[in-house]
């Protein structure tokens, strides 16, 4: 019986490649599969599950008229299986609509996506996947700064960490990095800069 998955982990934790992957064992085995992107994300450009090791893969974009279901219902072959990378910028209405892609017409989704942003607050999507996915898997990563697990994301501007803006601001290692709690509030940051680490 299919499932609503939903993978979750800090910035630099490995989301995007796990895509690639795993529609890459799906295809192996000559075995369909769509692949959803965030249009909100255009650092690669528009509709492209890029990773930070170069692999990257053509996505289907996801914009707020976007009604995924109907685009999997429509699908032919049907695929075998749905994957979402950056879900966290989902609505409330596109998770939904993967819910009752797995309800309706029985084909498992994974979704993949941050679960807080850079001010410790869920976003929209995330929210939901927490509430409506059937299984919730971490995906793990190591703080920057330390060896414990990062379990949040630290955005920075100009060499110094912020805390207040704007939930949406698209970026990579220049902007973000995964970070534990400690180090989400006290970020050695000065030591780093100093040290020519930052960079």
């Amino acid at each position: 019986m299919a499932q609503l998955y939903f993978r979750y982990g800090a910035m630099n934790s490995g989301k995007s490649i796990e895509v690639i992957k795993v529609a890459h064992n799906y295809e192996e085995q000559n075995k369909s599969v769509m692949i959803f992107t965030s249009g909100v994300d255009n650092r690669e450009g528009v509709g492209k599950v890029a990773s930070r090791t170069g692999m990257m893969k053509k996505a289907t974009p996801i914009f707020e008229a976007t009604d995924i279901f109907e685009m999997v219902q429509q699908h032919h072959p049907e695929p075998y299986c749905v994957l979402v990378d950056e879900a966290q910028f989902l609505s409330r209405e596109h998770v939904l609509q993967l819910a009752k892609i797995v309800d309706e017409l029985d084909v498992p989704v994974i979704a993949f996506g941050l679960k807080n942003d850079f001010m410790n607050h869920l976003f929209e999507g995330s929210e939901n996947l927490l509430i409506y996915a059937d299984k919730i898997e971490e995906i793990k990563t190591i703080c920057w700064f330390c060896g414990k697990k990062a379990t949040m994301n630290l955005r920075m501007n100009d060499g110094k960490p912020v805390y207040e803006g704007e939930q949406i601001q698209i970026g990579g290692n220049e902007s973000y990095y995964p970070v534990c709690r400690k180090h989400y509030f006290q970020p050695p940051i000065n030591d780093q800069q100093n040290e020519g680490e930052l960079n």
